[in-house]
């Protein structure tokens, strides 16, 4: 593994300089799931769902947060996205959403943790929209599915064993 690059020699926290790097074409894609009980996945599949469109919503959030992850997390630097999806596939056998981000652009840097940021703000909006029907839904799963671009090339969590 790599030294930390947030760190300075003295220990400071500090933002990383991606001056000198090429501008490559990056992606990441980041999925997890919610696990809830069949009736509240009838709800969502249904459209009956006392909030509203649950997946609808759920998707907007995670394009949204994507856009918004360097305000979210401190040492992340603002990227030009060029492109965001949002997957949510209701799976009966969890039951459950499994919600899938997939994030692009050229930059300096990657999008990995616009990805897991998209995901993961999905997965709250999913609970929040569902809270009333089941609170005892879990949010599990969230992790680096791919990430391609960049001075450190490919990681595949499949060819990881992950």
């Amino acid at each position: 593994m790599s030294g930390l690059t947030h760190f300075d020699a003295a220990g400071a926290a500090h933002m990383v300089d991606v001056t000198g790097k090429a501008v490559t074409d990056r992606v990441a894609i980041a999925e997890g799931r919610v696990t809830m009980a069949a009736d509240t996945l009838a709800l969502v599949v249904g459209g009956t769902a006392q909030k509203g469109d649950v997946l609808g919503v759920a998707r907007l959030a995670g394009i949204m947060a994507a856009k918004r992850t360097a305000e979210l997390i401190p040492l992340c630097h603002p990227l030009p996205l060029s492109k965001v999806a949002i997957d949510l596939e209701p799976d009966p056998a969890l039951p459950g959403i499994r919600i899938r981000a997939t994030v692009r652009t050229a930059g300096r840097t990657g999008v990995e943790m616009e990805a897991l940021t998209a995901v993961s703000l999905a997965a709250l909006t999913i609970y929040d929209m569902l809270k009333a029907a089941d609170r005892a839904m879990t949010i599990d799963g969230i992790r680096l599915r791919l990430k391609e671009g960049g001075k450190s090339g490919r990681y595949d969590a499949s060819e990881a064993g992950s």
